[in-house]
């Protein structure tokens, strides 16, 4: 839905303009992004500022590319929301400056502007990519990073964590390293997974997919971290994402070194498409098929 194209709002029936969310939070004092009773929520102080910044008399719905959970940070969080047209026009060019003023300092709102037709934040989405940090020297530790980056015990051989990586790339059944929720599929296409050295102590995962499901990304990374200490042979992974099942042996690692990066989508004419396929149910692929992925994001 784009500005002015006279499509009716959601509730009171009166047109309506999609407007397009770039966000970033630190998720440190955040129970979430859903919204909760009772919590402070990143989707709730969004929503409620909304409101306020465009005189609005409930709270705007906001679709999030991506749901993170409490702790998790985002630099390139994507959402979207339907507004009255009347207030947008009213509001708009200067919403994004007001929104500064009024919201806390761990959350901003980069960009606010009418979506493309056809956008939606979730479905139009190719790929999601995030970034995982870790110091494995304690000694060596950054005390200001300390809420971005888990501190792990034991040096890491990052070799063999990229080795063990590449065995989980391609289109998989990731129930393994997923919560299960019901009646959701757990086949991703897992685009990208490295690690490299951000600084001596530091080493920080690249994780690319199409989607994730609840916790993938701090399972496989908990997995390799199983690895890169030794503890673990490099197949161990693609030994427990064949089995299908959650293995208590990996562990979910904490939220607080979790970063939404970017959010990636395709070229205007194809959102529309983009989100009609990957609103479809999911299957789980052909043993042994595999999709590679990019070199880089």
């Amino acid at each position: 839905m784009g500005f002015g194209d006279g499509e009716p709002g959601p509730a009171a029936g009166l047109p309506a303009v999609r407007v397009r969310l770039d966000v970033g939070y630190d998720g440190t004092g955040f129970s979430g992004w859903a919204r909760q009773p009772g919590q402070r929520t990143v989707q709730g102080t969004l929503e409620d500022a909304l409101a306020r910044v465009l005189g609005l008399a409930e709270p705007p719905a906001l679709t999030v590319a991506g749901r993170t959970d409490a702790g998790v940070h985002a630099r390139g969080q994507v959402a979207h929301a339907d507004l009255p047209a009347d207030r947008w026009g009213d509001n708009g060019p200067d919403a994004a400056r007001r929104l500064a003023r009024l919201l806390a300092p761990d959350v901003r709102v980069h960009r606010l502007a009418p979506a493309p037709a056809g956008f939606d934040a979730r479905f139009s989405a190719i790929w999601r990519r995030y970034a995982y940090r870790v110091c494995d020297d304690p000694s060596l530790a950054d005390p200001l990073a300390r809420h971005a980056t888990l501190w792990y015990r034991s040096r890491l051989d990052i070799a063999a964590m990229n080795e063990a990586a590449r065995e989980c790339l391609g289109e998989h059944d990731f129930a393994a390293f997923c919560r299960r929720r019901e009646g959701a599929s757990t086949v991703r296409t897992l685009l990208r997974l490295d690690w490299a050295r951000s600084g001596p102590a530091v080493a920080e995962a690249t994780v690319l997919a199409d989607a994730f499901c609840h916790n993938m990304v701090r399972a496989l990374v908990g997995a390799l971290l199983k690895v890169g200490d030794g503890s673990r042979p490099t197949g161990w992974p693609a030994q427990v994402l064949a089995a299908g099942v959650r293995d208590p042996a990996v562990p979910v690692v904490g939220p607080h070194g979790l970063c939404l990066e970017e959010v990636g989508y395709p070229a205007d004419a194809d959102l529309a498409g983009r989100a009609a396929t990957a609103r479809n149910p999911r299957t789980a692929p052909a043993p042994g098929r595999a999709v590679p992925g990019p070199a880089r994001a």
